[in-house]
């Protein structure tokens, strides 16, 4: 069965749903500009009794933030545990959320049984050039009120090019013409310290689920990951890209509950 949620925190709104099952509950995380229901391809392939909790981030989706409010997704992530009563879950993040799922677990290592890091970001990562030239021309479009074409220069982005030409793709597009591209313009997460020079006291036992037709600074993130970590095992699919759980959600699927299951 499953319950939808809404829980207030002192300067937001978390929306999700959870779903009762056998065993620890697996959270899944999205990434920037998704929400809950970009996991749904993949939770339709998962054990029908795994318990599950979906959430938008803060600012994403359904759920809401003050303007203005400094913040911490790694906070809010807490604090809906602690609101749900829940000690110890599995922590699945994709992109934007794999950064917070890594950070999550580097910060809180006893809250996490087991991690999984799908094409992960990174908190406090310094990107390269061309993404950052990116990054901006979404950026100037956003600001100037035209968030149609901001949204369409994110569409035609090098990190979705595997995901446009695959059956995904209207998935891939319906996920960003719902995103209202409010961080785009402000964005009012609290900085912090890089996680890179934290990656050898991850101890957790990690899945990294990447794909090999990537963009370069997450497939670095990965390697990073991989050779840091102290107990590190990665699946690299050579002909996918950065949005797995669209591309091949079956088969993330079963890798992330064979992974869970051991």
């Amino acid at each position: 069965m499953t319950a939808p949620f809404r829980i207030r925190l002192d300067s937001a709104t978390l929306v999700g749903e959870r779903r009762e099952g056998t065993g620890l509950p697996l959270v899944l995380t999205h990434g920037f500009g998704g929400s809950r229901h970009d996991w749904q391809p993949v939770i339709t392939a998962l054990p029908e009794n795994l318990p599950l909790i979906t959430y938008d981030q803060r600012g994403f989706g359904d759920s809401t933030g003050e303007p203005g409010v400094a913040f911490s997704h790694g906070e809010d992530l807490l604090a809906l545990l602690d609101r749900l009563g829940i000690a110890q879950v599995d922590l699945c993040g994709m992109s934007q959320g794999g950064a917070l799922a890594l950070n999550f677990a580097l910060t809180h290592p006893e809250r996490i049984r087991k991690l999984v890091l799908v094409s992960p970001g990174m908190v406090g990562w310094s990107w390269s050039e061309e993404w950052i030239a990116h990054w901006k021309q979404v950026g100037r479009a956003a600001r100037a009120g035209d968030m149609d074409t901001a949204r369409e220069i994110w569409w035609q982005h090098p990190f979705f090019a595997s995901t446009r030409e695959s059956e995904a793709a209207p998935l891939l597009r319906a996920s960003i013409e719902a995103f209202h591209g409010q961080q785009w313009v402000q964005d009012d997460q609290r900085r912090e310290l890089p996680d890179v020079d934290r990656l050898t006291h991850l101890a957790t036992p990690t899945l990294l689920l990447t794909g090999g037709l990537d963009v370069a600074d997450f497939r670095l993130i990965a390697e990073l990951i991989e050779g840091a970590g102290q107990n590190v095992a990665r699946i690299d699919h050579a002909d996918a890209g950065h949005m797995l759980i669209l591309e091949i959600p079956g088969t993330i699927a079963g890798e992330i509950a064979s992974f869970l299951s051991t």
